[in-house]
């Protein structure tokens, strides 16, 4: 029996996944929870915040290999650690890391067990969505890997048909690896091509191992695709999938560093873009598992300019409503920005002035590098689920 539309997972001890002086700032997931309740958007009714408890050994060890714990555990202790990716420039070591990356796999673990089990339709954790963890290797600002260890958690409870949709700049390698051969659990991932940025995977012809083809699901696509050109290519490919896929529960990963302001990548979507992708998320939700969605955060490196509008957004969509984009931001949060981040522009507005057009894909035109891209993943993955490559209708 449902009893809230949203769970929200939130507490302020995970800000204390907290790398220093790096990129993954966790300053962009305060801003964001200050700006979600300075808009009323975490006292809409129906929204029930949860704190969540730290994921157990044996949570963390249906995707994680024991011995690699035990190294998250000691890099703190020993200034000369090497080894397990841990102590370098992207996954630099700090004190209390363990308990930190397993507060954040917790509390995805929470937000997926109140959806599947029916406590609540909804359920969001903006500090998740550290994608790029391996079974034995951090990486790319990951050390443990919440989507992945969430979703296997609810494959030992009985799910069946786990969908994960990733819309970060960076190709979700992770959850990919974690489950490429696993015929319950679709990937699918739209990020910049592997050709131009990190982690060099994510090509259209990864897609899936033996017993498991057609449900990795890859759409590289060129630096500078903007808004116009990466709607399109997500309603030509992930809608059809899911649909032929079925999903029981959908995850998103909803990392923000698509944006055309972020300094570590290369492609040009603006706030107003990802808000349009977040509400057709929740609409293929609703419309193919009876509005399971269990949304995370994820990259997303302008701290200020950025990510707490993106993931403002995000929480409205899953919490009822959405922001009208014309929304002023709140004087309160703009002085809290500033005293935060003081070298950055704060936005006045929950908008980068911009209506993403809506273009259809259609086969058989000239294609430009994005149609191409769309055509080369829709070649690769729509036959192994019975679908029309060329057909625009599916």
């Amino acid at each position: 029996m449902v009893d809230a539309t949203t769970t929200v997972v939130w507490d302020r001890a995970l800000l204390d996944y907290d790398m220093g002086d790096h990129p993954l700032n966790p300053v962009r997931v305060e801003l964001t929870m200050a700006l979600a309740r300075e808009l009323g958007v975490l006292d809409r009714p129906g929204v029930r915040m949860l704190t969540p408890e730290p994921a157990t050994e044996a949570d963390l060890t249906r995707v994680h290999r024991a011995d690699y714990l035990e190294a998250v555990r000691h890099a703190p202790l020993d200034p000369f650690f090497r080894g397990w990716g841990l102590n370098t420039d992207d996954n630099p070591v700090f004190d209390g890391m363990h308990e930190a990356s397993a507060r954040i796999c917790g509390a995805t673990i929470a937000a997926a067990e109140a959806v599947w089990h029916g406590t609540t339709t909804r359920a969001v954790n903006v500090s998740g969505g550290l994608h790029h963890a391996l079974a034995a290797r951090a990486a790319g600002f990951c050390v443990y890997n919440d989507p992945a260890v969430a979703i296997a958690r609810l494959l030992d409870q009985g799910a069946q048909r786990v969908a994960y949709v990733d819309v970060d700049v960076h190709h979700g390698d992770g959850v990919q690896a974690a489950f490429y051969n696993d015929p319950r659990v679709l990937t699918i991932s739209l990020h910049e091509s592997p050709l131009t940025l990190f982690p060099g995977t994510g090509f259209a012809e990864e897609t899936g191992g033996p017993g498991a083809e057609g449900l990795a699901v890859n759409v590289p696509l060129p630096p500078g695709t903007g808004d116009a050109a990466w709607l399109r290519a997500f309603h030509a490919i992930v809608p059809s999938v899911l649909r032929a896929f079925a999903p029981e529960i959908i995850f998103s990963q909803c990392g923000a560093d698509a944006h055309r302001l972020d300094p570590l990548a290369d492609l040009r979507l603006s706030v107003d873009g990802q808000r349009a992708a977040y509400l057709a998320m929740r609409d293929l939700a609703d419309e193919l598992c009876d509005g399971r969605w269990v949304a995370m955060g994820g990259g997303g490196y302008a701290l200020v300019e950025v990510v707490p509008r993106a993931w403002t957004h995000l929480l409205a969509a899953v919490t009822g409503a959405p922001i009208d984009p014309a929304t002023p931001t709140p004087a309160p949060w703009r002085k809290l920005a500033a005293e935060r981040c003081p070298r950055a522009v704060v936005p006045e507005t929950m908008t980068d002035g911009t209506e993403p057009p809506v273009e259809r894909w259609q086969p058989g035109t000239t294609p430009d590098p994005v149609d191409r891209a769309i055509l080369a993943t829709r070649t690769a993955v729509f036959p192994l689920h019975g679908l029309d490559p060329h057909d625009a209708r599916d």
